[in-house]
C-alpha cells in the first residue's frame, strides 16, 4: 500500500485521469456488448448449440475483460484504488493526523479536493484544507 501525500496524489492525477477514462469507455463498450449477448443468449435453445454471433460476442466480452483487468492492474500500480468505473471514483491512501484515510478524486475535478474516512465511502467525502494535508492546493 502507498501512502500519498496531497503533492503526490495530485501529482499522478494526470496519469490517473487517462487511465479512468479509459477504464470507464472500455467499460460502456463491455457493458454494451453484453447487453446484446444476453438478449441472443436468453433467444437461443441448447441443443441447437451456440449461434455464430453469440460465440463473437462472448469472444469479445472476454477481450473487453482482459483490457480492462489491464487498465485496473495499471491503476493498482500507481498505489490507488478505482472505486467506481462510471463515476471514475478514485481513492489514494493518505495519513491524517496518523490515522488512514482516502484522498478522493472522481474524473472531471480539476483536483483532489475531498477526503473521506477509509469505511466512510464517497457519501463522506470532506473537503481538503491545506492544514489536513499538507501539499499542493491552488
Amino acid at each position: 500500500m502507498k501512502i500519498f501525500t496531497l503533492g503526490e496524489a495530485n501529482g499522478a492525477l494526470p496519469l490517473v485521469r487517462r487511465i479512468v477514462a479509459d477504464v470507464r469507455d472500455e467499460y460502456d463498450a463491455w457493458r454494451q456488448v453484453m447487453a446484446r449477448y444476453e438478449i441472443i443468449a436468453a433467444g437461443t435453445r441448447a441443443y441447437l448449440g451456440e449461434d455464430p454471433h453469440e460465440v463473437a460476442l462472448r469472444q469479445e466480452l472476454a477481450e473487453r475483460a482482459t483490457r480492462l483487468d489491464g487498465l485496473l492492474e495499471e491503476i493498482r500500480a500507481i498505489g490507488c484504488e478505482l472505486k467506481d468505473f462510471e463515476l471514475g471514483l478514485v481513492d489514494f491512501y493518505a495519513l491524517l493526523d496518523d490515522r488512514l484515510v482516502f484522498l478522493c478524486w472522481r474524473l472531471g475535478e480539476p483536483r483532489i479536493e475531498y477526503w473521506h474516512e477509509v469505511d466512510a465511502g464517497v457519501a463522506g467525502r470532506q473537503p481538503v484544507n491545506q492544514t489536513q494535508f499538507p501539499g499542493i492546493l491552488p
